[in-house]
């Protein structure tokens, strides 16, 4: 089905994929400028914004799936709007601080966000990956930084992110040298968690939210939480192991799908998960 909303001109997509029991969803949200390679200029990072507070809003969505459009996810930002930008110190900098809260939508909102990579993904298109709680490619699927080929460099996450996924040696080797990587070569360096046929790709996001849709979505958003938060502050393990406490604790302790949980295990059937 398609969300009420949606418009065929609209800079992101917004349609929804049954999944697992009836009334749940997966959302599939999809940059639309193809004939650009869906740069991520204000309006696409904004509109991605509103939609993935959609998602965040609507109770029977689990899961929300970004891809590109055409042959590319997306080739990052639009440079050509770039030279009257970057002459504009204000219009530069608020356009960095949408990206960035863009951005933490996606790496914060209580849903996993999963990057379905269908083509060219660089400098913008690679920070919606590292972004997003994980990715899976297509074999046609091509990644990588870039910034540093026309004398720019990551604003949007890019040097803060890609060390913490690869490792700091291989992604200095990224960035320096603005290798675009094969789809089995973003695998072997753990940029994405899975290559799969192009055809295949959507199916495979979609089995991954059928799974998600059998979890009880308030601790699907309180484990996303304790995870992305420890990320995002830069929290040691002791600070990370006493949240995990926390949020743990008042989950079993107050919520219906803990108890329902153990008790549905208790009667051998499926339990019914609410999300309260």
């Amino acid at each position: 089905m398609t969300a009420p909303d949606s418009e065929s001109e609209s800079s992101v997509l917004y349609d929804k994929q049954p999944v697992g029991d009836a009334g749940a969803y997966a959302a599939v949200l999809t940059l639309n400028r193809p004939e650009s390679l869906n740069p991520l200029d204000l309006e696409m990072l904004q509109c991605l914004r509103e939609r993935l507070r959609e998602c965040a809003d609507d109770d029977s969505v689990h899961a929300i799936l970004i891809t590109g459009a055409g042959k590319a996810f997306s080739a990052g930002g639009d440079l050509k709007k770039y030279i009257a930008m970057q002459k504009d110190p204000v219009g530069w900098s608020y356009f960095l601080e949408e990206a960035h809260k863009t951005f933490l939508e996606m790496r914060m909102g209580p849903k996993p966000v999963v990057s379905l990579v269908n083509g060219v993904a660089v400098a913008g298109g690679l920070e919606i990956i590292v972004c997003s709680d994980f990715a899976y490619a297509a074999e046609s699927a091509r990644i990588g930084d870039g910034h540093l080929r026309f004398g720019q460099m990551g604003g949007g996450g890019a040097l803060t992110l890609i060390p913490r996924a690869i490792g700091a040696p291989r992604a200095r080797e990224l960035i320096f040298s603005g290798r675009i990587l094969s789809a089995a070569d973003a695998l072997e360096w753990n940029i994405v968690n899975r290559v799969v046929p192009d055809d295949e790709l959507l199916p495979a996001g979609l089995e991954f939210a059928t799974y998600v849709a059998e979890m009880s979505p308030l601790a699907v958003a309180n484990v996303k939480f304790v995870i992305n938060d420890s990320i995002e502050n830069g929290l040691g393990v002791a600070a990370t192991m006493r949240l995990e406490l926390e949020r743990a604790a008042r989950y079993n302790l107050t919520s219906h799908d803990a108890a329902e949980g153990l008790i549905a295990f208790s009667e051998k059937r499926s339990p019914k998960f609410t999300g309260n």
